[in-house]
This record gives structure tokens, sequence and C-alpha cells, in this order.
């Protein structure tokens, strides 16, 4: 499964994954507003591979196929742990 991945030019560490390079006809209109401009970052084979490096690779095929989309958001920081 040959994916496309897009990197949001408004928000840091956001990607949009595409089944179909440059098809964003099954992503909500209201989600491409909040992404911003879709900057082109790589092409991924999901079938050669156990996993990815900050989700988990079947949350990913499963968001491709129920919804022609998957998005990953930034990794949450946990300032708490940084107090002294």
């Amino acid at each position: 499964m040959l994916v496309s991945v897009y990197r949001s030019s408004i928000k840091d560490q956001m990607y949009l994954y595409l089944a179909v390079k440059d098809d964003f006809s099954e992503v909500p209109e209201e989600l491409l507003k909040l992404f911003g401009k879709a900057e082109f970052a790589l092409q991924l084979n999901l079938s050669n591979r156990d996993k990815l490096a900050r989700v988990n690779i079947d949350e990913v095929k499963q968001g491709l196929s129920q919804q022609g989309y998957f998005l990953q958001l930034p990794p949450v920081i946990d300032n708490t742990k940084n107090i002294f």
C-alpha cells in the first residue's frame, strides 16, 4: 500500500496521509482549512513496514481504508515533568 504524506503549513508536526497522491477529495473541507497548505513530504510503502515512528501503522491503514485519509497530530508535550 503506497501512501503520500503531506505536512501542514500551519501546524508543525501535523501530517496528512492519502492513499492517492494529490487526491484530497475525501478530506473534509473544514479539516483542509485547519491543515493549511498541504506540502508534499514523502511517499511510503506501508506493505513492507511493521511500524511507523509516531503513529500506529494499523490506525493509519484503517483511516485510509475507512475515510480515505489519516491525520497525524503533533505529539503532546508534557511540561509538568520539567518543573524543577
